[in-house]
Order: C-alpha cells, then structure tokens, then sequence
C-alpha cells in the first residue's frame, strides 16, 4: 500500500491559495529532487548512466532546470521540447531527439544542437541526410513486434504500434549507415507505458543486449549505448506497488554482465528516458468544490476541469483524490467529480467513495506531475492553470502563470 500523503498542510495551501487561486498544479521539488537522486544512485554501476527526462511529461523550464542540477538531460520530440532544453542550457549529448513523422526543422534544430538524433524508420535516414546532414553518432529506434507482448492504449501493442523498425530494417540501416563512415552508434527501444512490472524492463534490457551481440556478430559495428526508453509506471492507486528501482537495476545489470561483458562489448552505455516515474507522484492538482448536484447520481463539481487533466477521461485512468482536512473522515460517499466542460466524460472520478464534500472545501488530485499541465487545452473556452513549485522551505514560487482571456484571444486576427 502507497500512503497518499500531501507534501503541505491545510493552513499552508490555504495560505497558498489567498495568493494563487485555484486551480493549479504545484510541485514538490524536495521529493523531485530526493526521488531523481535514488534513480540516479541505483545506476552507479553502469557506464556513463545517463537519465534523458521526457520533456514531454512536463514541459516547464523550471522543472527542467533542477533536473539538470541533478544530471539528467532531455529526451526531446518536437522542436519546442529541443528549445526548452536549449534554454536550461542543455547541448550535445544532454539531448536526445526522439520524433516520428519528423519535420526538418526538428533535424535542423537537433544538429545545431549536437543532439543525439533517434531514427524512427528507414526512410529518414535519406530525409536527415538531405535536410540536415548525417552526424556522426546515429541511433536508430527497434520496434519487435510479434516478438515482445505488451503495450497498451498510451503506446500501443509494439506490432500495432507507429514506432520504430523491425530488426531487419534495423540491420539494413546500421549497414547503410557504416557504409556511409558513421562510426559511433546507439540503440533504442520504447515499447511500454505506465508498467509497474519491473521484470518486464529487465526481460527488455536482454532482449536489446542480445541485440547488441546480434549486431556486432553481424555488421562487425560495436553500439556505443542502449536506451531502454521509458515506460517505469507509478503507484496512482494506493493498493499498488511502485516500481522497485533498485531491484529493477540488479536486474538489468546481472543481464549485462552475462551477455555484454562475457562478450566483450563493454563498457556498453546504458541511457533511458523516463518522465513519469521521475515527477508524477510530485505533482497535484488543487481544486475547489464550486457546486454539488443531486440527481440519479450525486455529483461534485469542481473548478478545475479535464482541460486542467484529461488523463482520467482520456484513458480512464484512475487518480487519488484528497478532501483537505477531511483525510481522517470515514468514506461514507459515493461521488462522481466532475468539471464544467460540455462532454459528460470530464470527470476525475467515478463513483468515488470520498468523505462528505461540502461547497467550498479543497480537493486534492494526486500524482499529476506527469502528463497533467502538460496536456491541458482550450475547449470550451477554458483557460490553463498556473503551475507553481514548492520549495524545501515551504516558499512558494509562481512558474507558470495562469492563462488569461487576453491569451485566449491572442492569436486571433478579427
């Protein structure tokens, strides 16, 4: 069981709040802090460790910034992502570029930057090499297909999934690639999601090991490193269990040592790019409860919206939900909590059992610091949330202000 505790008492959030009305995401950078450290010490025993934040889970500089302070870099998919990275100062191997349906400026952009660039098919390899030139580190992405089960609605099956190679496109494009005097190379797979499994990533650290063996044996070509990608899942419900890193580590480094080292392949880098499990648990909606509905069902409508989190109506996906000052109180209730948007799917919970919600009274959504903010939009004419940090001394800091109508109206020409 994963106790659902709140990095901030009822008297400091509404202190908060008099400042910064709700709604909005705010960040624990003590625990973002303490948990990228654990991430980072659990791989001391790879060569050349090197954590890629997927900008795309929370794209704050802010964010980005103590990341880097910690000595993570970015893995980057979109040319906004490439100039956030940019500008907390990252450049060069801080930077992977991993995009599909890749336009040229992303290429370009990436080149400037000496960013590492992941080939998501065959035919970008012509595509780079016209638009931005071929650098001399490539990696390329491998899809296995029939040959990994897994995926789910955020990633897909990796045989129905958009990404990647197969392993013979991969094998014909290192070859086309030496043939063309690239001489340094990655690997890289991303074929999971919110997987709390940790035996599933140690069974996809063999399966790219023997890759490597498979490659050097074949085209004579020695990877330089792997990324596993991404995909470590977080304990949204409370009867789950997190992910244990440190056995997910021994894991990956007993394969290593009995198929990289045995063969001669190392030191072989190990780099993955995860997002959720690095800032999810440390984020949290704050809402207020505006109005309460009694009808067929009894519902709690708050002034937060699926525009402020869409992943609950997007995937169905489960997200605790704190009453402050109530925490203690038995969970008589059953609620739906909703927001104000025209589609009967903005809901953060579905017949929840909560304790009694009155009007007026603060509730927490847990576990927003990944693909929270990040996937807010403007339907129905609904404006983004501030984002702010709590700092280890309980200080307050504003990282991204609310949305205004004047932003709203902006980009309009009438």
């Amino acid at each position: 069981m994963v106790e659902k505790r709140l990095p901030f008492t009822k008297e400091l959030l509404n202190e908060i709040i008099k400042k910064y009305p709700t709604p909005f995401h705010i960040y624990d950078e003590k625990a973002l802090r303490e948990n990228t450290r654990k991430l980072i010490r659990a791989f001391s025993w790879a060569p050349a460790f090197k954590e890629y934040f997927a900008v795309k889970a929370n794209p704050n500089p802010h964010l980005l910034k103590i990341l880097r302070e910690e000595g993570l870099g970015a893995d980057c998919s979109s040319l906004p992502e490439l100039i956030l990275a940019e500008k907390v100062g990252m450049s060069g191997d801080e930077i992977m570029l991993t995009s599909n349906d890749t336009p040229a400026i992303e290429f370009q952009k990436a080149r400037e930057l000496g960013a590492t660039i992941n080939l998501d098919d065959f035919s970008h390899i012509d595509y780079l090499d016209k638009y931005a030139g071929i650098p001399e580190m490539v990696c390329f992405r491998y899809n296995p297909g029939p040959l990994r089960e897994g995926g789910n609605a955020i990633i897909g099956n990796p045989e129905e999934s958009k990404y990647g190679l197969t392993r013979k496109q991969l094998l014909d494009a290192y070859r086309l690639m030496s043939a063309r005097g690239v001489k340094r190379f990655g690997l890289h797979t991303m074929i999971i999601s919110n997987e709390l499994d940790p035996d599933y990533f140690i069974e996809t650290a063999n399966m790219m090991f023997d890759l490597v063996i498979e490659i050097h044996r074949t085209l004579d070509i020695k990877v330089e490193f792997v990324n596993f990608g991404g995909g470590i899942g977080i304990a949204y419900r409370p009867e789950e269990e997190p992910v244990d890193i440190n056995y997910l580590s021994k894991g990956i480094q007993t394969a290593y040592e009995t198929k990289i080292v045995a063969n001669g392949l190392d030191p072989l880098k190990i780099a993955m790019e995860c997002g959720r499990v690095i800032t999810g648990p440390y984020g949290y909606l704050v809402a207020t409860v505006l109005h309460k509905k009694e009808i067929y069902k009894n519902y709690i409508g708050l002034d937060a919206c699926m525009a402020n989190l869409m992943r609950p109506a997007l995937y169905g996906a489960y997200h605790h939900i704190t009453v402050v000052g109530k925490e203690n109180w038995p969970l008589g209730y059953i609620y739906d909590v909703t927001g104000s948007l025209c589609e009967n799917n903005d809901k953060f919970a579905i017949n929840r059992k909560l304790p009694m919600i009155d009007i007026g009274d603060v509730l927490v959504i847990h576990d927003t610091g990944a693909h929270g903010h990040a996937m807010g939009f403007n339907y129905n004419g609904k404006l983004r949330s501030a984002e702010l940090l709590l700092k280890p001394d309980d200080t307050v800091e504003l990282i991204r202000r609310a949305e205004t109508i004047d932003d709203y109206f902006a980009t309009l020409n009438f």
